[in-house]
């Protein structure tokens, strides 16, 4: 696994808070660091950021290439439970406690001052890790994100039906209702010509509504044009 870490000029001197980053599907750990412009914010603000690949790579899994949206740069940020797959495609278990271990005990860190962002299916994945790990993430925000798992249309409904538990361990909406921490600071930009979200995959009504009514503090910013170019 590859990635990214950036150190700002106070880490010469002391421990600072650490800031992931989450991409989007097809991304590798590239697409951030070279295509954001990140580097001066981090600088001022003294952030050390780290920005992790989005899947394995090069596994040798039959099938893990033949498609954008579902094996190599496109590992979800959920831990598989299945073969062959459930061996390496685990990247809830690696963003969540492999990566930080690591860098924890390699680099300036403040484990206590840790937050988490992202873009796509890299905001999802922000949203998970956040929910699933009460008090672990300070801050969260996303960009252009999946926040409910859509309902099962025909031909899928047999195939919903067994994998629906599944899922909810994964949905957004469905966590926060029941999360029992400490109060996140959540903020969401959202573009509203992305078409994702005027095909009504994202479901970001049913996140802020959930939200709602734990009394989870959200803000949702609805941007000009799309949110969702890389």
């Amino acid at each position: 696994m590859k990635f990214a870490v950036y150190l700002p000029p106070k880490a010469e001197t002391g421990k600072c808070p650490a800031l992931y980053w989450l991409s989007g599907l097809t991304c590798t750990e590239q697409n951030f660091i070279s295509k954001s412009g990140y580097h001066q914010a981090a600088s001022e603000h003294g952030l050390v950021v780290i920005a992790p690949d989005t899947s394995p790579r090069g596994c040798n899994i039959k099938g893990e290439d033949e498609s954008w949206d579902f094996g190599t740069g496109a590992g979800f940020y959920v831990d598989a439970t299945e073969d062959p797959w459930k061996t390496n495609y685990r990247m809830y278990s690696y963003i969540t406690e492999e990566l930080p271990q690591l860098i924890n005990a390699n680099f300036p860190v403040d484990p206590q001052r840790t937050s988490i962002f992202g873009h796509s299916m890299g905001g999802h994945g922000a949203l998970i890790c956040a929910l699933k790990n009460p008090g672990k993430y300070k801050h969260l925000r996303q960009f252009a994100t999946l926040y409910s798992v859509p309902g099962a249309k025909k031909p899928l409904v047999d195939i919903w039906e067994q994998i629906k538990d599944y899922l909810k361990a994964y949905d957004a909406t469905h966590l926060v209702k029941s999360y029992p921490g400490s109060q996140l600071d959540i903020l969401i930009d959202q573009g509203k010509d992305d078409q994702f979200l005027l095909d009504g995959q994202l479901l970001p009504d049913n996140f802020i509504a959930a939200c709602t009514e734990k009394k989870i503090p959200v803000v949702f910013r609805l941007q000009e044009a799309s949110t969702r170019k890389p």
